[in-house]
């Protein structure tokens, strides 16, 4: 009797637990398939144009993805900032541009907040060297904690948006580290072929923008890059969305792996 009370029991949990999660489905279908609200709309408009410069099938999946970020994702203000749906829809439409053909990746499937303080804000570093700990107070743009959470400035992450062909892109580069964390430090690929040619690429224009870094000399590249190769990556994806027609000359094969990797052309839209 015993066993037939606790096989029902867990019965009636599998049943509640497949109603809601088919429930979520239909409400995430529902949510990708009707596009953004007017306001929304106006919103992408003001801030983030370069939406509209996609082609009508991507503008319309991109408005899906939209929609399903906000849905999923837990948006919190810091530092007094109130927390709107400008700030919700101009950080979610640069953060979903990166999955918009992405194959390998859906969605950021470790990720569930989004920090945004009104401006740059300090963060305190902690460094332990020789048994010795010291703290060090830095000015922050964006973090990416591997815990599940994006810290960001919204005030750059506006600008990001408005001016997006600076080659500077603190929402890019954040979610870019997303990315890499989702695939254990690498970037999720479709075939062995693929990490083969991205790890061959990647280090041979790392150790390019490391040389010039330390030369001083002019690079396309934030320097920032040169730092190690998880911040090259995220460097090279503002570039290649922000300035793909100086990329692709100047570093073809990398804007080559990253198109194959993004599913995407920037050079289309310009």
């Amino acid at each position: 009797m015993e066993v037939i009370v606790g096989v029902a029991v867990l019965f009636f949990i599998w049943l509640i637990v497949f109603t809601v999660g088919r429930h979520k489905s239909a409400i995430k279908r529902e949510l990708f398939d009707k596009g953004l609200s007017e306001d929304h709309l106006k919103i992408l408009q003001k801030n983030f144009p370069l939406a509209f410069k996609l082609p009508e099938q991507q503008q319309k999946k991109l408005h899906g993805l939209i929609n399903l970020f906000i849905y999923e994702k837990e948006f919190t203000g810091f530092g007094g900032l109130e927390m709107t749906d400008e700030i919700k829809v101009t950080i979610a439409a640069q953060a979903c541009l990166l999955l918009l053909n992405n194959k390998t990746q859906p969605w950021y499937k470790r990720l569930h907040t989004v920090l945004v303080y009104p401006s740059a804000y300090k963060a305190m570093n902690v460094d332990h060297e020789d048994g010795i700990i010291s703290e060090e107070e830095n000015v922050m743009l964006g973090e990416s904690w591997e815990g599940g959470s994006i810290v960001l400035s919204w005030s750059h992450s506006h600008k990001g948006g408005v001016n997006f062909e600076d080659g500077e892109n603190v929402v890019l580069h954040e979610f870019a580290h997303q990315l890499d964390e989702d695939g254990d430090g690498i970037p999720l690929m479709e075939s062995v072929s693929c990490y083969t040619s991205w790890a061959k690429v990647l280090s041979k224009n790392y150790k390019k923008l490391v040389r010039k870094a330390m030369k001083n000399q002019k690079t396309l590249l934030d320097k920032y890059g040169a730092t190690n190769e998880a911040e090259f990556f995220a460097v090279a994806t503002e570039c290649f969305f922000e300035k793909p027609e100086q990329m692709s000359k100047k570093h073809p094969e990398l804007y080559a792996n990253l198109s194959k990797y993004y599913g995407l052309n920037p050079k289309e839209w310009v």
